[in-house]
């Protein structure tokens, strides 16, 4: 069966951007989108992002985690380190970050290389988070194979059970990664597909700008 998607299509044409007006940090540049986006109500987690790795068995990898804080050191998530991505990262460092936000027609695309938060963010991280959250860390070998959704579920009532009057504590192959950015690109979806890319990238301490085409 042959499904044709020739006809799906549309025009952008909710904005445009500029070499010559966006912010010479792109950092800035990032903050400003992001809180426009956040405030037209229509993208549901805004903080979504696809992360994509380079895997041990040499293929790309892209799956979508949640950006929980940004500074002038980069951009920061949380997960296993023993998981498929965290061996991947142990492995090759160099990732990419991607935003799509649909309703304001923009990307971003981020490139970057990944390290390890200290334990003491990470610490202060998994304690903020919800206490069913903590329990399914301290759970979850990620990407390893389980028998069952069954087996899963009795062994987070034991969990539950076992810390019911007391502090869960952080797994420690659990943490953050922090993406120090190199490359950043803005895309801004404009009509015909004669799209705004701009790109900055990253030379000793200063950051140069130029358009790309589309």
């Amino acid at each position: 069966m042959k499904d044709n998607l020739h006809k799906q299509r549309k025009s952008y044409e909710k904005g445009e951007l500029s070499e010559h007006s966006v912010d010479p940090n792109p950092l800035q540049q990032f903050r400003t989108w992001y809180y426009e986006t956040e405030l037209t109500g229509g993208v549901d987690e805004v903080n979504a992002m696809t992360l994509t790795t380079l895997g041990t068995d040499g293929f790309p990898r892209g799956r979508v985690v949640l950006l929980k804080k940004y500074d002038e050191n980069g951009f920061y998530f949380y997960t296993n380190y023993n998981s498929e991505k965290g061996k991947s990262i142990a492995a090759h460092n160099k990732v990419c970050l991607s935003f799509f936000w649909p309703d304001m027609e923009r990307q971003v695309i981020i490139k970057g290389i990944a390290e390890k938060t200290s334990e003491a963010d990470a610490i202060n991280y998994f304690h903020s988070r919800p206490i069913g959250s903590q329990l399914g860390a301290l759970l979850s070998h990620q990407s390893e194979e389980i028998e069952s959704r069954e087996v899963m579920e009795a062994q987070l009532a034991a969990l539950e059970k076992e810390y019911e009057f007391k502090e869960v504590p952080k797994p420690k192959d659990w943490g953050g990664y922090v993406v120090q950015p190199q490359v950043i690109e803005f895309w801004q979806g404009r009509p015909n597909r004669l799209h705004d890319r701009i790109q900055y990238t990253l030379e000793g301490i200063d950051w140069k700008i130029k358009r790309l085409q589309p």
